[in-house]
């Protein structure tokens, strides 16, 4: 006989593979400021602590342009926008700190509470604040002077994981902060697709109005690949702003994103423990591969660094040279596209090589696939018996120092590669042991 505790019971061992799933994953949540203004806040609160207990890593990033919105009315303050973008003067930026902080102590309150007979009884959870992103000023678009708004520039990707690895919630409020000791109010889709891309978030979830993501038709959209994104109607654009920050997520290497609804208090638990989900789903394409290259690739590789070489970051290669020197190539191909590239050129004499043309597509960058072929080069390279590798830039120094190459002078070039040395170009030399 079924009763209602045993179905629970039921229910609660076809999560089981669901738990052993989540485990030890980093979960990125994204909570605009409309979500404070629900009666579901606490509920979905208590589901995090849930999700804390299981041990999935959470990273909560909340917004508040309601609560900015009515401290300024109440102010008797009017500030403009700009594509939907708030422009952030002095006295709205006051405004904008004081909405940022008080809704940040509301949720580090709802996640220290313990009473007996609720779901956070015996909870013990520590939660981080604190200043892991930094931002710069987004500046003059089209005239207009976006003052104290800002972007985000970069995740403290190692502070954030070291709060994950020791068990704390990483709670992110809609603030950046410059070198200079500036503070800019930034979007929350700015900073979450950011931090979920920089960490290596598993997934990205999203709280929308209503049900998930829904086309012209007035139907949900249950499942999502990001090459179909583009065929796509969405009316509200409140949701097509998250499909698109959606996109930009899975573009940058997150593998999912969830998009449910805060007016459902159980959608946040139903579409992680359960098959069907509650909510939309938008999933990366599984046409992901690096591989060598081929005769076949030259075509898609001149268009790849074809941008790159009229800016004169790369120097120009003609088709018969890419012919030529195909078989140092690796790349990164998606649905079969090239959307990566990197070359390695050995000098075994002098026991080292040079890595060329590391190049990532625009619209992929920030998913790591330059040091993924930059490592898988460097392994190729030690199976060459070449102890160190090099790399000529004019633009990308500091990308190549954070790789752990140092900077050294043109006579450490081989001889070889001294005698094509281009002094127009002035490039920097930078030689990494391996």
């Amino acid at each position: 006989m079924t009763t209602p505790g045993r179905a629970n019971i039921r229910w609660l061992r076809n999560t089981a593979p669901y738990i052993n799933a989540h485990r030890g994953k980093t979960f990125v949540l994204m909570l605009g400021g409309e979500v404070a203004l629900h009666d579901n806040f606490a509920t979905i609160f208590h589901d995090i602590a849930l999700l804390n207990s299981l041990g999935v890593r959470l990273v909560l990033i909340h917004g508040s342009r309601p609560q900015i919105a009515r401290r300024l009315e109440q102010a008797g303050q009017k500030t403009a926008f700009h594509d939907g973008v708030r422009i952030t003067d002095m006295a709205a930026l006051e405004h904008v700190k004081d909405a940022a902080g008080s809704l940040r102590a509301q949720i580090e309150a709802l996640l220290s509470m313990g009473l007996p007979n609720s779901p956070m009884q015996g909870s013990r959870i520590r939660v981080c604040s604190g200043n892991f992103v930094t931002a710069r000023p987004l500046g003059v678009v089209e005239g207009v002077d976006y003052q104290h708004t800002g972007k985000v520039r970069r995740v403290d990707v190692t502070g954030i994981r070291r709060q994950l690895e020791e068990g704390s919630i990483v709670l992110i409020s809609p603030l950046g902060y410059s070198p200079t000791g500036e503070i800019f109010s930034l979007t929350l889709e700015d900073i979450a697709v950011h931090c979920a891309s920089a960490i290596g978030a598993d997934k990205l979830i999203m709280f929308s109005q209503g049900e998930g993501i829904t086309d012209a038709t007035g139907q949900l959209v249950r499942q999502c690949r990001v090459g179909d994104i583009g065929a796509l109607a969405i009316p509200d654009p409140d949701e097509a702003a998250m499909l698109r920050a959606a996109r930009s997520a899975c573009l940058a290497g997150v593998p999912r994103c969830h998009v449910i609804s805060y007016n459902d208090d159980c959608a946040l638990l139903e579409e992680l423990f359960t098959h069907d989900g509650s909510g939309t789903l938008v999933a990366n394409d599984n046409y992901e591969q690096a591989r060598e290259a081929t005769v076949d690739d030259v075509g898609g590789i001149i268009e790849l660094i074809e941008p790159l070489e009229l800016e004169g970051v790369l120097l120009k290669r003609s088709r018969e040279l890419l012919e030529t020197e195909i078989s140092r190539f690796r790349l990164v191909e998606r649905d079969h596209r090239i959307i990566a590239c990197a070359a390695l050129y050995p000098f075994p004499d002098e026991g080292c090589g040079e890595i060329a043309c590391i190049v990532s597509h625009p619209d992929y960058r920030g998913g790591r696939r330059g040091q993924q072929l930059l490592a898988d080069l460097e392994q190729e390279a030690r199976r060459q018996g070449l102890d160190r590798v090099f790399v000529l830039t004019t633009q990308t120094a500091h990308w190549f120092i954070e790789q752990g190459f140092v900077e050294s002078s043109r006579d450490a070039l081989p001889d070889s590669k001294q005698s094509l040395y281009n002094l127009q170009r002035n490039s920097k030399v930078f030689f990494k042991t391996l």
